[in-house]
C-alpha cells in the first residue's frame, strides 16, 4: 500500500524520488504554500492533506514544541550538512516503510531515521 508524505522544501530530490519508486505518493511543499510559511502552517497543511510530514527541519523533531500525538506522522531525516549519508537514511526509511505501509503506522508518532539507526517517538 502507498504511503502520502508532504515533503518540507529542504527535502531533495533524490529523497522523493525514492520515495516515489517505491511507490509513495509524495506532495511537495512548494505545490502547496510558500516555501518561506512557519512551521505550524506547514504541519496543519500536512494534516489538511492526510499526509505524514517529511522533513530535514530538526525543529519538527522537537517533541516538545511539537507533540506527535497531534499530527499524522512526522518524519525528520536526520542528514545535517552530510548529503553523502543521504542514500543510506533514504534506504532505512524504505525498509520501515516496507514494513510498516499503512498511513495508521505513523499516526501520533515521530521517526528520527538516521543513518545507523531509526528512532521511534510517540
Amino acid at each position: 500500500m502507498a504511503l502520502r508524505f508532504f515533503a518540507d522544501h529542504c527535502v531533495a530530490n533524490q529523497v522523493v524520488n525514492a520515495l516515489r519508486a517505491a511507490g509513495h505518493e509524495v506532495l511537495r511543499l512548494k505545490e502547496y504554500m510558500p516555501v518561506e510559511s512557519r512551521d505550524t502552517a506547514i504541519l496543519d497543511k500536512a494534516k489538511d492533506l492526510a499526509a505524514i510530514l517529511l522533513s530535514l527541519n530538526g525543529d519538527f523533531a522537537d517533541i516538545v514544541a511539537y507533540p506527535p500525538a497531534q499530527f499524522g506522522g512526522i518524519v525528520a531525516l536526520q542528514i545535517r550538512d552530510h548529503p553523502e549519508i543521504t542514500r543510506v537514511v533514504v534506504d532505512r526509511l524504505l525498509l520501515y516503510t516496507a514494513a510498516h505501509p499503512y498511513q495508521k503506522d505513523y499516526r501520533g508518532k515521530l521517526l528520527l531515521v538516521e543513518a545507523h539507526r531509526l528512532r521511534i517517538k510517540e
